[in-house]
């Protein structure tokens, strides 16, 4: 029998695992991702944290500025903090759930606040997802594949 390199690095069942042994997952090409947020430095973060993705993203340091950008550029996934200026992101979502124009787009809650009634409100109004901060790789990139369009296992 022949030695054969490939087999050592392909599966038998034939789907792809990444190092820690979890499936990958393809992202979409190309995506707008809106990040609303009164934190410079938390926006700073996300924004590298996407760089190497090539996504557009938009930022807003407020509700209100969220609610008019999500209108006008109509992103494929938003990321809310919920404690800023003027509306916070509860107020600010819900009033996204209920115009025809962006009930559809995903929204995950970021907060530096992790309790149960965070969470609970944050899915009460609408909410697609739940992230704390300081916001992990992995887990914002799971919710990436879960809530953007064209995402699929490779």
């Amino acid at each position: 029998m022949a030695f054969n390199l490939r087999s050592l690095f392909s599966s038998a069942d034939n789907t792809s695992k990444d190092r820690r042994g979890e499936e990958r997952i393809r992202l979409p090409d190309s995506a707008t991702i809106l990040i609303v947020d009164d934190s410079r430095t938390a926006i700073a973060v996300l924004k590298k944290t996407f760089a190497p993705t090539g996504y557009d993203i938009l930022s807003a340091s407020d509700g209100e500025e969220g609610i008019e950008m999500a209108k006008l550029h109509r992103p494929d996934l938003i990321l809310m903090d919920i404690i800023m200026p003027g509306l916070n992101g509860f107020q600010a979502t819900r009033i996204l759930r209920k115009d025809a124009d962006t009930q559809d787009i995903p929204i995950v809650i970021i907060s530096g606040n992790e309790q149960a009634t965070e969470k609970f409100w944050g899915l009460r109004v609408g909410a697609n997802g739940f992230l704390a901060k300081p916001v992990d790789r992995a887990e914002l990139f799971h919710l990436l594949r879960e809530h953007l369009p064209n995402a699929e296992v490779i």
